[in-house]
């Protein structure tokens, strides 16, 4: 693990990206059933957030991860509170946190280090977590996990699962919910994906086809239509308990027993263990038949068997005391390469894919992984041909960890110096591992980004051009470069369907009303990388016109291509003492030489230079006369934070600007003053820290209303 942080600020700083990182990817596998990172990932994001909650306790946000189970409800289905929360489970990765676990329990109850502690073992199921409430023995409601205390409402989805009784028996308790997981099974899952298929090419639609078992099950469960859940092969398997009038047992195992007498599917790997050893011996026997179990699994529960001793446990933040998840490593198999593509993403960074002869891991057939960028095909020397381990670690693409078919003294694979979307020269600045295509403008893979932030409300701010329309023009070849935009005509919107004259009108208007931008605007909106609103403002203040800009770009251009035809140092070192050189160039104080390289590259770009050239045929960029009045901070850098009461965001910082100052989106040591409104949070504590001046809004305008 990368080492903790050593200071208040560090840590406070780092805990906030990590809130906002897990609560992204809770919402994403929870909500949306579409994760983007790895479980191993994801647990390791936890890891690290826990670690440094545990070395600084008294940072410990509001909104901690430790402190929240899954994520919001979606919106379509009815919330319903949990009579009693639904709690995640802390994680196990080694045999030694198993043990911990176990000593863990011992000192809490202050049992004696020869009393035996009693587990259960069964199955983690990869699959969405369900409670079914029972009154009077009949089912009247069925709710997810939602956020642990509320769920969304699921009773008539439910109803269609063969698995799940309608009623209880007679021996069962008045009030009674059975937890567990709605899952489905694997062959079930390759069955749908098929008939999925066969329905779509008989109507000539897009075929819908779910990622994996899981995605599978969530996204069945959670249906409006309670027919289209009756149609999907979905299963359940209960595990647990939540609010009930009367427990049949006084153990985990006795109340498990009389679950399945029931009705309900128990995991079969269901068993009670003595023993720390015996718990890890069940674990090796269910890991080595993972693989042929007809569920996903992910892992084994350990349970504290008696449940007077779970009483005393109690839980600790959002996971119970007297349990734990014992994952599984990372699967992995051996294939081949076939071939090394390369793909560009939106915003222009080039990602190597390996393509690989199709291999079964955990269940899932793999044909692609993903090589993460030109050093790390170099740390494995991967070629087509080669024989290589990869690992899947959860429900997204695979890595390779290990190539078995290295060769002293190969050629290097040639990464490619130009995108091949577009043929734009492909670039990396110092110290970084990406490599980005240039040709922001032309780039297929990019248009409709670049031109999404061209027309947005920050950029040329052109009223009714959302990424919808934007979308559909660019799709149909309506437009295609910014310049594009500028020659849409009221009679080619008319011809299209669902466009009024009303509305065809108004649009064109609304482009017509943005062809003389603020130099600062058209420089934002070029969406020029590091090129922010900040950065934009700050150079069209220095340069103040077009001609002046240009003038200084080629200046910038000239003095690149001569550094770079130098030889005789690495390619980082001699980027760095370029990108210093440009920096004087561009002459702006508050521009850095990483901004500096990556503004004069994107002009450098022939066909970003030539989408530029067009653009200027169809608008005319303003000057740029930076009017200040004297003030104390004038020349000093102000940060706003909080909800401001008496104006908005926006006017705040014109109102900053128009005194000399700059504004700042954080808080570092560069800041002079920070303007704090109700709810400002880690940024007002980290100028106290810095010993930063803070003022209030009334402060604020104080300064403002003093000014010259």
């Amino acid at each position: 693990m990368t080492a903790l942080p050593t200071s208040d600020i560090e840590a406070a700083a780092e805990l906030e990206r990590l809130a906002g990182e897990i609560a992204h990817h809770n919402r994403l596998y929870h909500t949306d059933d579409a994760p983007e990172i790895s479980d191993a990932d994801y647990d390791a994001l936890v890891r690290r957030n826990n670690a440094i909650e545990a070395a600084f306790p008294h940072l410990i946000r509001a909104d901690s991860p430790s402190r929240i189970v899954g994520a919001a409800p979606a919106s379509h289905l009815a919330k319903v509170a949990h009579a009693k929360p639904m709690t995640s489970l802390d994680n196990a990765f080694a045999d030694e946190d198993v043990a911990e676990f176990v000593a863990r329990v011992r000192r809490f109850l202050r049992l004696a280090d020869d009393t035996p502690v009693a587990l259960t073992a069964e199955p983690k199921i990869d699959g969405l977590s369900c409670s079914l409430r029972y009154e009077n023995r009949r089912l009247v409601q069925a709710l997810t996990r939602g956020d642990g205390t509320t769920g969304e409402d699921v009773t008539a989805n439910v109803a269609t699962i063969g698995d799940i009784p309608k009623t209880l028996p007679a021996d069962a308790p008045e009030l009674f919910e059975v937890r567990g997981e709605v899952y489905m099974a694997k062959a079930d899952f390759t069955a749908l994906n098929a008939r999925l298929a066969a329905e779509a090419a008989e109507t000539g639609k897009e075929a819908r086809q779910f990622a994996n078992p899981r995605n599978a099950a969530a996204g069945s469960l959670r249906q409006k239509d309670a027919t289209v859940t009756a149609s999907r092969p979905l299963r359940f398997l209960a595990h647990g308990w939540g609010d009930v009038s009367a427990l049949p047992g006084t153990t985990q195992s006795a109340v498990v027993a009389a679950i399945r007498t029931w009705g309900f599917p128990v995991a079969e790997g269901f068993t009670c263990v003595e023993d720390t050893a015996a718990a890890l011996a069940h674990y090796r026997a269910i890991e080595a038949m993972r693989a042929d179990l007809p569920f996903d699994i992910d892992g084994v529960v350990y349970k504290v068997d008696r449940l007077d001793w779970q009483e005393r446990l109690g839980f600790v933040a959002r996971a119970p005391r007297w349990a734990i998840a014992h994952k599984f490593p990372a699967e992995r198999a051996q294939t081949t390469i076939e071939a090394i593509d390369i793909q560009v993403g939106r915003t222009g960074k080039l990602t190597p894919v390996a393509r690989l002869v199709p291999v079964t891991v955990g269940g899932v057939v793999v044909s692609n992984a993903t090589l993460h960028n030109a050093d790390e095909i170099a740390r494995l020397d991967a070629h087509p041909g080669d024989r290589v381990v990869i690992q899947r670690a959860g429900d997204v693409i695979p890595q390779i960890v290990e190539n078995l078919s290295r060769e002293e003294g190969r050629d290097p694979w040639p990464f490619p110096t130009h995108c091949p979307e577009c043929g734009s020269e492909a670039v990396r600045e110092p110290g970084e591992v990406d490599w980005r295509c240039s040709g922001g403008l032309v780039c297929p893979a990019q248009q409709v980004e670049r031109l999404r932030h061209f027309a947005s409300r920050h950029a040329l701010d052109i009223e009714g051009l959302g990424i919808t329309n934007i979308e559909n023009f660019f799709a149909d070849g309506l437009i295609a470069r910014p310049a594009d935009i500028f020659r849409v005509t009221a009679e080619q919107l008319l011809a299209r369907e669902r466009w009024a004259e009303v509305s065809a009108n108004n649009l064109v208007a609304a482009i017509d009303a943005r062809r003389n931008p603020p130099l600062d605007r058209l420089l934002f909106a070029l969406g020029i990388r590091h090129v922010g609103e900040v950065t934009a403002r700050d150079l069209a203040r220095r340069w103040q016109s077009w001609a002046a800009f240009r003038a200084m770009i080629a200046t910038g251009i000239e003095k690149r291509d001569t550094m770079l035809q130098a030889i005789g140092e690495s390619d980082d070192k001699l980027l760095q003492r370029t990108a210093k050189e440009l920096a004087a160039i561009v002459d702006t104080k508050q521009v850095g030489p990483e901004v500096a390289l990556a503004l004069i590259d994107f002009f450098a770009e022939p066909q970003n230079d030539a989408a530029v050239e067009d653009l200027l045929t169809e608008l005319t960029p303003a000057d740029v006369i930076h009017e200040t009045r004297a003030s104390e901070v004038s020349g000093k850098t102000v940060v706003f934070t909080g909800t401001l009461e008496t104006m908005s965001r926006d006017e705040a910082k014109a109102q900053a600007e128009s005194l000399g100052a700059r504004v700042a989106g954080s808080v570092s040591a560069k800041t002079d003053l920070v303007v704090a409104g109700p709810g400002a949070g880690s940024k007002a504590k980290k100028a106290a820290d810095l010993g930063i001046r803070v003022v209030d809004e009334a402060g604020w305008q104080a300064i403002v209303a003093a000014a010259g």
